[in-house]
């Protein structure tokens, strides 16, 4: 069958800036077999399907080239931002998702607002980041990521990832972050075990990063740059239980995928 598709630049103000997410939106569910297909073909960090509701909102999945995930946040702005854009949504958007419950993305002034759980790091030796990230002065974890802290923004920038050891860690990933020079903190993340060698933005690491700097610096709105080659900004918002991640998003491409079946 022919269906629908989008490429969207999500925590970006211009083409080609921020990180980009294939979104398919769906009357109804594909096959996994065949999501997984076309999430391998448009090789990018995630692709995204979602399948509208009678609620009114949508049902949610993201898959790497490789592999399904549990947890994507630029995705879920991409898909909010083409529903807005197509005017097939207005006003807050709701994602139903299998682990991380209901996602909601508002429209505010210059861009969105993905509402996303917060998720507290975990405190960790630095034995367990040691041979990863040399130079690291703290560890935490998620669920799904080890968090590794450097010295400098300069040392973020610089941090030359061993891919081969990131890779044996299987589904879970390496981000290594440090105060900020012109924002509140700097980060980079790899992913390469799910696919994702280095990922461009990464919303889904700012549900942990933003209480580890809040509670650093002592104020729930802060500002973050991630600093990879593309490169992305995004405000912070740390509540009780919630971050709110606020960015724009651009659609550069828009066309058709056959999908066998």
């Amino acid at each position: 069958m022919r269906h629908p598709i989008a490429l969207v630049d999500a925590f970006a103000d211009r083409p080609f800036r921020g990180n980009p997410a294939a979104v398919l939106l769906l009357d109804a569910p594909l096959p996994e077999g065949a999501m997984q297909d076309v999430a391998a073909e448009m090789a990018q960090a995630e692709t995204a399907f979602a399948v509208a509701c009678a609620d009114g909102g949508w049902d949610l999945r993201w898959f790497t080239p490789t592999t399904e995930v549990p947890f994507c946040g630029h995705a879920t702005l991409a898909c909010a931002h083409l529903l807005h854009e197509e005017g097939r949504a207005q006003g807050i958007v709701a994602f139903h998702t299998a682990r991380m419950g209901v996602l909601r993305v508002g429209v505010e002034a210059g861009g969105y607002a993905l509402d996303l759980p917060r998720l507290d790091p975990e405190p960790l030796g630095l034995a367990a980041v040691a041979a990863l990230a040399p130079g690291a002065t703290e560890a935490f974890r998620s669920f799904e990521n080890l968090f590794a802290v450097l010295p400098s923004e300069t040392d973020v920038r610089a941090f030359a990832p061993d891919l081969a050891a990131i890779a044996a860690l299987g589904s879970q990933g390496l981000c290594v972050t440090a105060p900020g020079e012109a924002s509140d903190m700097a980060s980079r993340y790899f992913a390469p075990g799910a696919g994702i060698p280095e990922d461009a933005v990464t919303g889904s690491i700012h549900a942990t990063l933003a209480p580890f700097w809040a509670a650093r610096l002592g104020r729930d709105r802060l500002t973050a740059v991630q600093a990879s080659r593309r490169g992305g900004r995004l405000g912070c918002h740390v509540t009780r239980d919630r971050v709110i991640l606020t960015g724009r998003a651009v659609t550069t491409l828009r066309g058709h995928i056959e999908v066998p079946g």
